[in-house]
């Protein structure tokens, strides 16, 4: 279901200007497909999709550049291969990695920009999270365990 709806997704914002999420999930409601807010939410971060000015200065969505799309799988492949486990601890997140590769995966984690993060700190072989909040903390555990 989230392959073809994030396929669906791209298809309108090919076609349409559409500068906010609510203007994208009426889109996908007119084509038979139910979401909420917060799973578009989540659809857009995964496909990276970012804002840009249109012709009427307004911005709307769009593609990400190839060459993000490329950073964005370096940095899935560095997690892949340094991260050995992902916890919840509250708030926070505890992430072991292979020893001496902490800093370079808390790097990748941070150039990601993760809403809701509120710092990290990385050791030699784990890494620390501070999340806005446990409903946050619990929301980037499951993504984190969707690209290892």
């Amino acid at each position: 279901m989230k392959p073809g709806r994030q396929t669906i997704i791209l298809e309108i914002i090919e076609n349409q200007n559409i500068e906010t999420q609510n203007q994208l999930l009426d889109a996908l409601a007119e084509r038979g497909i139910r979401s909420t807010q917060a799973t578009l939410s989540r659809d857009i971060k995964d496909m990276r999709l970012i804002k840009e000015p249109g012709p009427n200065g307004r911005s709307h969505y769009v593609r990400p550049p190839e060459s993000a799309q490329a950073h964005d799988s370096r940095l899935q492949k560095i997690l892949k291969e340094s991260v050995l486990s992902v916890e919840l601890a509250q708030n926070l997140l505890v992430i072991k990695t292979l020893s001496g590769l902490a800093s370079g995966a808390c790097s990748a984690i941070d150039s990601i920009h993760i809403e809701g993060l509120v710092g990290s700190l990385a050791g030699d072989d784990t890494i620390f999270l501070a999340m806005r909040n446990e409903d946050v903390a619990r929301s980037v555990l499951s993504e984190l365990r969707d690209l290892l």
